[in-house]
C-alpha cells in the first residue's frame, strides 16, 4: 500500500513538473553600435513561450532610470510570442551598458537582458560652418 501512495505521488509531481511556462528570447544582447545623440533609442526583444502552460512576465526591470523597459500586459500562450520593449535616453553621452531583468513563471527566472553601444556627443556645429 505503501509503494502505491508513493507511486501516485511520484506520478502526480512528475506531471506537474512538466507544465509549465518557459521562455526564450530572439536575442539576450542588443547592441545599439554608435548612436547619435538625442536618436530613437527604443529597442525591442522578442519573447516566446516555449512551454506548455501560460506565459506571465510579472516585472522588467532595469538598472537605472535612463532606461525604461515595457512588459507584455497579458499573459505569453505556449508557442506565441511578445515584446519587451527598452527605451534608452540617448541623451546621455558615452557607453551603453545595462541590464533589463525579466521576471516571469519559469525556471529561469530572474533572466538578464543586456543593452550595449555608445551615444556620440553632439555635434554643436552649424550646417553653414561645415
Amino acid at each position: 500500500m505503501k509503494n502505491l501512495i508513493a507511486f501516485t505521488l511520484l506520478l502526480f509531481v512528475g506531471f506537474a513538473a512538466t507544465a509549465q511556462a518557459n521562455m526564450k528570447f530572439d536575442q539576450e544582447v542588443i547592441d545599439y553600435g554608435n548612436v547619435e545623440y538625442n536618436a530613437d533609442g527604443v529597442r525591442t526583444f522578442v519573447v516566446t513561450n516555449i512551454g506548455n502552460e501560460p506565459l506571465i512576465i510579472s516585472d522588467v526591470k532595469s538598472t537605472c532610470g535612463c532606461t525604461v523597459p515595457e512588459k507584455p500586459k497579458n499573459p505569453i500562450a505556449p508557442g506565441e510570442s511578445a515584446e519587451i520593449k527598452v527605451k534608452y535616453n540617448t541623451t546621455k553621452v558615452g557607453l551603453i551598458r545595462k541590464t533589463i531583468t525579466v521576471y516571469a513563471n519559469t525556471e529561469n527566472s530572474p533572466f538578464p537582458l543586456k543593452i550595449k553601444g555608445n551615444v556620440q556627443a553632439q555635434d554643436t556645429k552649424s550646417e553653414l560652418e561645415k
